[in-house]
């Protein structure tokens, strides 16, 4: 399928399903800013959305810049984090902090590469910052996105196979729209939490139900392919 036929039945339907139905009030889209993004796209790595909120809001209260997160003591930092788990992206998001001041004029880069150079930020974060803080066409792929793909175009074999997982990047860049970059980024996400869920996935309101191979073929349930 080539980009424009793309675009046609993935992309554009699911901006418009997003414009109706996607979250657009989440604490880190008000305001919508390069720290805050950043935050809170390290707290949902390993974490729901309704539990990071009120996380979310209290680290912001007490760490509103880069510039007060580099001060802190590290102490501080994770006793705001308690709760929330998998700690190295506590300890990660403060070391960032501090080499955001120091190698960046405390100014949260806009690039791709410089952001996935930084500790605790891996590929399809780095994209995440870029794509819904600055508004660049990068394609990220976390779970959601993942399975919203083997869905749509059938891709069997274990989504973290380097071939497969090769594959998929692939397909989330030609998938990617060269604007409304934020919106897509924050819409495919929503569609893989909303409608394209693990189990029980709401095919009949889903947007792209017309073109997604596995609703054609009855196979939601086969895919992502378990390990």
């Amino acid at each position: 399928m080539d980009k424009q036929n793309l675009y046609k039945q993935f992309s554009k339907p699911l901006l418009n399903w997003f414009a109706l139905y996607g979250r657009k009030n989440l604490p880190w889209q008000l305001p919508r800013t390069p720290y805050r993004v950043w935050i809170s796209e390290i707290m949902l790595q390993q974490t729901q959305v309704q539990t990071v909120i009120p996380y979310f809001e209290r680290f912001m209260q007490q760490f509103p810049s880069i510039r007060d997160l580099a001060q802190a003591h590290e102490d501080e930092v994770l006793s705001l984090w308690s709760g929330l788990g998998y700690y190295s992206r506590a300890r990660n998001l403060h070391q960032t902090a501090k080499k955001v001041m120091q190698n960046h004029g405390g100014v949260l880069p806009d690039n791709y590469q410089l952001l996935n150079e930084l500790p605790g930020i891996g590929p399809s974060t780095a994209a995440a910052i870029v794509s819904q803080a600055f508004n660049q066409p990068v394609a990220i792929l976390d779970g959601n996105v993942k399975r919203v793909l083997t869905r749509f175009f059938s891709i069997k074999g274990y989504p973290e196979q380097a071939q497969i997982k090769k594959r998929l990047w692939e397909l989330a860049n030609s998938c990617m729209p060269q604007e409304h970059c934020a919106d897509y980024t924050q819409a495919i996400m929503d569609l893989g939490a909303m409608c394209c869920t693990p189990k029980n996935p709401n095919c009949l309101n889903c947007p792209l139900q017309n073109s997604c191979l596995a609703f054609k073929h009855e196979e939601q349930h086969l895919y992502p392919t378990k390990k």
